[in-house]
């Protein structure tokens, strides 16, 4: 049976106000179209959680969709300081936990797995565990020295972008990998959005490259360019100067709430904001092809 729906139904039926969601991506297929959408629907009390929050929950934040930040790292890359999660949370405004990378990326594994919490190394950032009380460290039961426990999470809601995806939701990706299969089978709904749907044939002819299976997809939308600024792999180039000119704009709370009514509330989807971008955007980060070389599965 068929699960693609539009984004804007996807976001309607399955992020809820008070919902923990995660927008899965590492630097690479960030679900930036997803991020306004929930920002357009003015979702409120969300926890979002995200292994390096980038700028989409900036302007999360900066829309008033969050209560909560789950993150480890926290910056726009590159630059600097996320301006706008940053001010809020020594405002006191914003609740927060942090963890190292493999600290989240364990969560999310205890939580796909069914576990309650998963061990760890121990780690040099002895002040993540001062600073935050659910990192604790328990005895080794074989004799060895102490280990480091997180707690599972389990997302309300994972948002995850790919290449391509086939109606069933069953998904490729490639280039780098994130936590987005972490994060998918954690979550209790999983809505995905993709550059292209494609035949079952497409994804079948290549199955060591589906990452997501469509077992645990809820929603499936076609949503081309939906990771600008962040990039697709072989599909466009992460925009660089928008992430320079975001450490301006998010200077001035002014600033970014125009920002906010010209390029998310003020355009009703994706395609909408792709083409006001223009030509020029859209030239200046077109990719080559570079074709991976084909391989053998072989057949019975």
């Amino acid at each position: 049976m068929s699960k693609l729906i539009t984004l804007k139904e996807a976001i309607s039926k399955y992020v809820n106000d008070g919902d923990t969601v995660y927008a899965a991506g590492f630097t690479h297929l960030i679900p930036f179209a997803a991020g306004h959408e929930i920002i357009r629907q003015k979702k409120r009390d969300l926890v979002l959680a995200r292994a390096t929050p980038d700028l989409i929950y900036d302007q999360m934040v900066a829309a008033g969709c969050a209560r909560k930040v789950i993150f480890s790292y926290m910056g726009n890359p590159g630059v600097g300081s996320l301006r706008i999660v940053r001010t809020a949370l020594e405002k006191g405004q914003l609740e927060w936990e942090e963890y190292s990378h493999f600290g989240m990326i364990t969560r999310l594994q205890a939580g796909a797995s069914g576990l309650p919490f998963l061990p760890m190394n121990q780690t040099g950032a002895e002040s993540l565990e001062n600073a935050n009380p659910l990192i604790k460290r328990i005895p080794d039961p074989y004799g060895g020295k102490d280990v480091i426990v997180v707690p599972a999470l389990n997302p309300d809601v994972a948002i995850v972008h790919v290449q391509r995806a086939d109606a069933q939701g069953n998904a490729h990706l490639w280039g780098i990998i994130g936590e987005q299969k972490e994060a998918a089978f954690a979550a209790k709904k999983v809505i995905l959005t993709a550059e292209e749907i494609v035949d079952e044939s497409v994804i079948r002819s290549d199955p060591n490259r589906t990452m997501i299976p469509g077992i645990i997809v809820d929603a499936v939308c076609h949503v081309p360019y939906a990771c600008h600024p962040s990039y697709a792999q072989g599909y466009y180039d992460r925009d660089n100067e928008f992430y320079l000119q975001w450490d301006k704009v998010s200077e001035s709370p002014e600033a970014t709430q125009k920002y906010l009514e010209e390029w998310v509330y003020g355009v009703q989807d994706r395609n909408e904001y792709w083409e006001k971008l223009g030509a020029e955007t859209h030239k200046r980060l077109e990719v080559k092809a570079l074709m991976s070389k084909p391989i053998n599965y072989g057949e019975y």
